[in-house]
């Protein structure tokens, strides 16, 4: 390991202090409340009735209950998100056998304390199931929370890879900040069809130039096998925010499934929370470690990365859950000075991968602590320092240990260090303007097209452009501005279906950009895309107002959103689509109604 540590840089230090400031009163409150839950003496289930203890250890062997019936012996939860129809999850399946193990050999318990929901954006995609997408992160979140409750537990497992499942499993965690916490990953699947050829096929598809069986070979040759995709969206964002927030093993987060060393890691992370509980030799309950240090770092790391952007509502919601108030701004002002690092698609060709294989993890910590945008003295489940996750692990003759990682990128196209950037800033923007509040992620825009200005094309939905590119009708340079879906519309769907005819269209000359209160995930590329408008359209914002012919100006180098037209005196337009029934919307009723803005998380709790 390094020795010295560079002081941190002044932005990062500057932001650090301005975000501890502005949540003082409410950091406070909730450092009480998990500090009042806390019982360093003895675990928590020894203050239930013997009825209540009896019906928690039923169905554990002999031994178990034994162990369980005393006072001296850590119990541990696993919560997973297991199912096999996505891939993601599927190596999860075995997970709970092989903690449990570990586990019971250094002297704990563990229980498989409950399964919370995992739906797949990949899937829903363009469906109506995705409008469900973004509430189901709360939804797990209350789940995880509802795994927790029984007091029977000193420490805790969450089995979870993508989308919103690994940010609602952190949340409702954070709702049991005494408990130390450890996230387990799944890791990616080996690489197959390039992505980049994947997007050709997609875009020829749109085109009409290809068909639905050409399509449906090249995305089965991408995706392909048990273990997370393997483009750098939020599945694998998640994934490496985990491991900078210290909540992973190091090195964890992108080994491959069916591996020697993934399980070994496994199971090594079960003794560590053990470990890290009341009763162990290092106590790190989760709401000391996710303090404000730490989610700095994740914002750094994920601009860093060129992360996805649905990380602008998920660690807002994070770090609220820690009562820190993350905002856009934050990420605004350490963007101007956290370099790009990585070019993982669609940043670039390479996949998570090749980004391991160059160095991964542990170089890009590394070099990010050596520039002093990270901060270096947090928490982790190795204990004090984020200086251990400059190793990478190794296995011996069955024996797991941390080794030193690379001094330099192995493969340059992919990973490089903050002396010799990809680019000097993050390539994530905030916008701001008469029609609102907005996130950009330029990473992976050229720069002649970081500037367009051109008329409005105002549709409903992504399913009502499609419509307008099928028949011919989007010729000319224009804005499309795709409204009411936001979170109180209809639940933010993710519209990445709006890529391919954008992109189409771009390459054929024309100036285009996308303007929606919507969403466009980890997966949003080459196109200008002004994202999570806030305040959306349903909440009265000015996207309510904005007619066909409106010229419109987004400037990602000003960072500015405007509207070059007079809006005083209209009525606002409402939607035309109903998304308030069939495949389960109308259960989310209640959600849609309480949800808060964008800038606020998107989330229904405490906004």
């Amino acid at each position: 390991m390094t020795a010295h540590i560079p002081a941190v840089h002044p932005v990062v230090a500057e932001v650090t202090g301005r975000l501890a400031e502005r949540s003082a009163r409410s950091r406070a409150a909730y450092l009480d409340g998990i500090r009042s839950a806390a019982d360093p003496a003895r675990p928590a289930r020894t203050a239930l009735g013997c009825a209540n203890l009896a019906h928690g250890f039923a169905a554990c062997g002999v031994s178990d209950k034994l162990a369980l019936a005393g006072d001296v012996t850590p119990n541990l939860a696993i919560v997973s998100s297991y199912n096999d129809m996505l891939s993601a999850h599927q190596p999860l399946e075995a997970y709970p056998a092989i903690i449990k193990a570990a586990v019971g050999e250094a002297g704990g318990v563990a229980q498989f304390a409950g399964g919370v929901p995992a739906m797949c954006d990949g899937v829903t995609q363009g469906r109506a199931g995705m409008e469900l997408s973004l509430f189901s992160r709360d939804v797990i979140a209350m789940a995880t929370a509802v795994a927790l409750s029984h007091d029977m537990f000193d420490g805790a497992l969450m089995l979870g890879v993508c989308d919103k499942i690994v940010p609602g499993l952190l949340i409702g965690s954070l709702s049991f900040g005494h408990l130390p916490v450890a996230f387990v990953p799944a890791g990616p699947m080996p690489s197959g069809l390039p992505n980049k050829e994947k997007a050709r096929v997609r875009q020829r598809f749109a085109e009409g130039k290809a068909d639905r069986r050409e399509l449906l070979q090249a995305e089965s040759a991408a995706y392909h096998s048990p273990g997370t995709c393997t483009f750098y969206g939020t599945a694998n964002s998640n994934q490496m925010l985990m491991e900078v927030m210290g909540l992973h093993l190091p090195g964890a987060s992108f080994e491959q499934p069916g591996t020697e060393l993934r399980e070994a890691l496994t199971a090594e992370v079960g003794r560590r929370v053990l470990a890290n509980t009341a009763l162990g030799d290092s106590p790190v309950p989760l709401g000391e470690q996710i303090d404000e240090r730490a989610v700095v770092n994740a914002v750094v790391a994920l601009l860093a990365t060129g992360g996805s952007t649905n990380h602008t509502l998920h660690l807002v919601a994070i770090a609220r859950a820690a009562g820190i108030e993350l905002t856009w701004d934050d990420f605004a002002a350490l963007s101007e000075v956290v370099p790009l690092l990585t070019r993982m698609y669609p940043n670039g060709a390479a996949d998570v991968n090749a980004f391991h294989e160059a160095g991964g993890m542990a170089f890009l910590i590394g070099s990010l602590l050596d520039a002093g945008l990270l901060h270096e003295d947090v928490h982790t489940v190795m204990g004090r320092g984020l200086s251990a996750y400059r190793q990478v692990p190794r296995l011996d003759d069955g024996t797991l240990s941390w080794v030193d990682g690379p001094k330099e990128s192995g493969d340059t196209s992919v990973l490089r260090g903050a002396d010799d950037p990809f680019a000097p800033d993050g390539g994530l923007r905030m916008l701001d303007g008469n029609l609102g509040r907005a996130v950009i992620k330029v990473s992976a825009v050229d720069a002649s097209r970081h500037v367009v200005e051109a008329p409005a094309r105002v549709f409903a939905d992504q399913a009502e452009l499609q419509a307008a590119f099928t028949a011919g009708e989007l010729t000319g340079d224009f804005v499309a501005v795709v409204r009411f879906q936001g979170p109180r519309a209809n639940g933010m769907p993710e519209l990445h279906k709006l890529t391919p005819p954008l992109a189409v269209l771009q390459d054929r000359g024309q100036k285009v950009a996308l303007v929606t209160d919507g969403r466009m995930s980890g997966a949003s590329g080459k196109v200008p895309a002004a994202i999570h408008v806030s305040p959306e359209a349903e909440a009265g914002g000015p996207l309510a107002y904005v007619r066909d012919g409106d010229v419109i100006r987004l400037d990602a180098r000003a960072g500015t959103l405007e509207v070059l037209a007079d809006l005083a005196g209209r009525e606002p337009a409402r939607p035309s689509v109903d998304s308030s029934k069939g495949t389960g919307r109308e259960l989310f009723a209640a959600m849609r109604a309480a949800v808060g803005p964008a800038e606020a998380g998107a989330g229904v709790f405490g906004h």
